[in-house]
């Protein structure tokens, strides 16, 4: 039996309320040897309060020495098993600004970048170009490439971000990233992974071909990268999985894709946490679970920025009371994965999660919320996966099982 048969034959219906407040990249590294983290650093007294008051611990997305993508670190937070459940990037941009993918389509998430003389990558991210710029780029590349054999769709994200959509018969999924993930590279070619991705990957990379030489006159964005190739999983949503009527307030693409790919409703979320706040207010007696994503503790870790990662927090502490003030039975606070700004990328190292649920806590003798303190909790070091059954349960929406 699987643990979502399991959950299955337990839920039953509840009045109560349960959030998860994602901080995107939460966990973090000392600068220097024995120094503190970025959370550590920190000054949080809203969130010292609700981990004096909860339980808190270290959870591992995928499994332990494994650098989870934003992806996966979502779904194992959402109870789907990452290693089961393996979701390209590309669908999950697309469901993100609308782009229907259907049975015929493969979706790519695609990266402006910039690229030298020699065609060495120099910015991975074409120095984070705005929206506007991006735009007036995907205007360009609709009206230069031209692929036969597909349908090429290409749309605008945000920032140096784009979605790229192939539709046609015989099309797979399985072709790597060409994205070297180091600057000082030239981009890699699509390659296919099994024959039933051959016509994919010979699709990628005439498109990349004549991409290239639609851009080749622009600055910073001179050249794209492609990657997270994907076809629609199958997989249960929200409601199927738990009986949750689940609804999201995320602002990036990106995280209202894994919201859709899961069954949530996406509402418009404003633009900062505290419309974020206000926006779950508004829908408070709508819904009972609350999926609320913080974007900037990952692009300060990702940008070096250690300073700047701190004040994030710092940020996300300050709203902590609009939250508090709507009265959640469940309230969790982790994130998708660690971006330590010593290492300005994902990481493998367990996320400091807090989980405060004030009928039924049993409180640890934590009093604070960091890594460190975080080793010391009563949730231990668990994957990431289990922590909605925990959620459930706290929110007495699960019976007994067995006589």
């Amino acid at each position: 039996m699987s643990m979502h048969d399991l959950i299955r034959s337990l839920r039953e219906p509840a009045k109560t309320k349960i959030v998860f407040l994602v901080a995107d990249g939460l966990g973090g590294l000392p600068i220097e040897p024995g120094g503190k983290t970025e959370l550590e650093t920190a000054r949080t007294p809203n969130l010292d309060a609700l981990a004096a008051e909860g339980t808190v611990g270290l959870s591992t997305p995928v499994a332990p020495g494994i650098t989870p993508g934003s992806g996966p670190g979502h779904l194992g937070l959402f109870g789907f098993d990452p290693l089961k459940h393996d979701i390209g990037r590309g669908v999950l941009e697309a469901l993100g600004i609308n782009v229907e993918v259907g049975p015929n389509d493969v979706a790519i998430r695609g990266n402006f970048c910039t690229i030298d003389a020699d065609g060495r990558v120099t910015d991975r991210r074409a120095g984070r170009i705005p929206t506007e710029t991006c735009e007036a780029l995907v205007a360009k590349l609709r009206a230069g490439v031209k692929v036969e054999g597909v349908e090429t769709l290409i749309e605008a994200v945000r920032e140096y971000r784009l979605v790229v959509r192939f539709r046609g018969e015989g099309l797979g999924d399985n072709v790597a990233d060409t994205d070297p993930l180091s600057t000082g590279l030239h981009t890699l070619e699509p390659k296919a992974g099994d024959a039933a991705s051959e016509k994919t990957a010979k699709i990628a990379a005439e498109f990349l071909r004549q991409a290239k030489l639609v851009l080749k006159d622009e600055s910073p964005a001179n050249f794209l990268m492609l990657r997270g190739f994907a076809s629609f999983p199958k997989i249960a949503t929200m409601e199927e999985a738990y009986g949750l009527n689940a609804v999201a307030i995320a602002v990036y693409p990106m995280y209202r894709g894994l919201a859709r790919l899961v069954g949530m409703t996406v509402v418009e979320p404003g633009k900062t946490l505290a419309d974020q706040f206000e926006v779950a207010k508004a829908n408070w007696e709508k819904y009972d679970f609350f999926f609320i994503h913080y974007k900037y503790t990952d692009s300060t870790g990702e940008d070096g920025n250690f300073a700047k990662k701190v004040e994030m927090i710092e940020a996300l502490d300050a709203e902590i009371p609009k939250l508090r003030a709507l009265n959640p039975d469940v309230l969790i606070v982790t994130g998708d994965h660690s971006t330590p700004s010593r290492m300005k990328s994902h990481s493998f190292h367990p996320v400091p999660t807090l989980l405060w649920a004030p009928a039924t806590s049993r409180p640890d003798l934590v009093t604070t919320f960091g890594e460190r303190p975080a080793l010391q909790g009563g949730l231990g070091q668990f994957l990431a996966k289990d922590l909605m059954p925990l959620a459930l349960a706290h929110a007495n929406r699960l019976q007994k099982f067995g006589a």
